[in-house]
């Protein structure tokens, strides 16, 4: 750990200190005996708020349980069993719904690759309990994506029509659409992409032939093959400034399943995130203690890298979380300077590029019959103009 991120932590309260003890105590319980000073004058509800806020209260609920004559009071670990078990009974019915989905899917001959939920919690951690899952990620050629939603219609789930296009821009700029099913409260987001665009990326079919078969009963789901899960992992975290420790932990079980990290290493720079993948083998390293090879150290010892990690502090220290709208406007302003220091020179290219293509916004300016789209492209600077001025008029 470098002298500057020592001091980084310094500066994190004592709740948020015990919350990353607790996690990096993994089968070493004696770092508790040697550390019970930080049980002191601790604020529990706080403590409670960030294992909940970070998701990983299943862990640190049997990271305490585990360890013998740690101080921690009834009601705290009462409060962490109750989320624990009522996580279990989602991971199950995350499970179920799984399955069914792999299966009605295959029916059609729909190609599926589970991207997060149980499956992940399966491979990473070889327990469902100890993984937390709000819904159902999958990703699918975008050819089938027609086929993919008048299945899950069919069987009772609603579609959330929130994207705007023009130009069929939802293509590359968005990467997912929503479906939620009001009776079994579940919410499945069909992904044609890893992310959103502008960014180069893995195809469907080079991360098919890639996959890795999960059992979570008697039948295989597949995801990702371990080099395009690692790629996802690092960008779909940095995405989103690393909020949740759970993510770092992902990281953190990760290196245990890979001996060989030479594929990781091309795979990361073929696609531009060798910088975002240093990121997050830092801040494992540096917040969970995560043993990082040698192969992956160079990584580590990147400037980039280092100053990305930095940046990542903002979020976890303050608890930001960049799920719930509004999002405050200085947080939302950190996190889009963020997002372009993220990016490589060719994804800033094309990412600055992306703004001559249209938006739906200039289509609601100036609406144009279809066959007239065409003309949103050289209108497209008096378009962004004119809102610009009626912006600052009403503000």
């Amino acid at each position: 750990m470098k002298m500057n991120e020592e001091k980084r932590m310094e500066s994190f309260s004592k709740e948020l200190k015990l919350l990353l003890l607790l996690l990096e105590v993994k089968s070493n319980t004696d770092i508790m005996v040697r550390n019970k000073e930080i049980l002191k004058d601790i604020d529990w509800e706080l403590f409670i708020q960030l294992s909940l806020h970070h998701r990983v209260f299943s862990v640190i609920y049997k990271r305490i349980i585990d360890i013998n004559n740690i101080d921690i009071p009834s009601h705290v670990v009462q409060v962490l069993r109750q989320h624990y078990q009522k996580n279990i009974f989602r991971m199950l019915q995350l499970s179920g719904e799984t399955e069914f989905i792999a299966q009605i899917f295959a029916k059609q001959e729909i190609r599926t690759l589970f991207l997060k939920g149980p499956v992940l919690a399966v491979h990473l951690y070889g327990d469902i309990s100890l993984r937390t899952s709000a819904d159902l990620d999958i990703l699918i050629p975008i050819d089938q994506l027609e086929d993919a939603e008048e299945i899950l219609l069919t069987h009772g789930y609603i579609k959330d029509d929130y994207i705007q296009t023009v130009l069929n821009d939802w293509k590359w700029r968005h990467h997912h659409i929503t479906f939620y099913h009001p009776q079994k409260k579940i919410k499945v987001e069909i992904h044609w992409r890893l992310n959103p665009g502008p960014a180069k990326e893995p195809s469907f079919k080079h991360l098919w032939e890639r996959k890795r078969e999960v059992f979570l009963s008697k039948n295989p789901v597949f995801i990702l093959g371990n080099e395009d899960l690692f790629l996802f992992l690092v960008s779909h975290g940095a995405r989103h400034g690393w909020s949740r420790l759970r993510w770092l932990l992902d990281i953190d079980y990760f290196t245990k399943l890979v001996s060989d990290w030479k594929n990781v290493k091309r795979l990361l720079e073929e696609y531009h995130y060798l910088h975002v993948g240093g990121q997050a083998l830092i801040l494992a390293s540096t917040l969970l203690n995560t043993n990082i090879q040698k192969e992956m150290k160079v990584l580590t010892e990147s400037n980039r890298s280092e100053r990305l990690a930095q940046e990542a502090f903002f979020y976890i220290k303050q608890m930001v979380n960049l799920h719930t709208e509004p999002v405050p406007d200085e947080i939302a302003r950190y996190h889009k300077n963020h997002l372009f220091s993220l990016m490589s020179f060719q994804q800033k290219c094309l990412f600055i590029a992306s703004f001559l293509f249209p938006y739906p916004e200039d289509a609601e300016v100036l609406p144009l019959p279809k066959f007239l789209h065409f003309l949103y492209f050289p209108l497209r600077p008096f378009l962004w103009a004119w809102r610009w001025g009626r912006k600052q008029t009403l503000s």
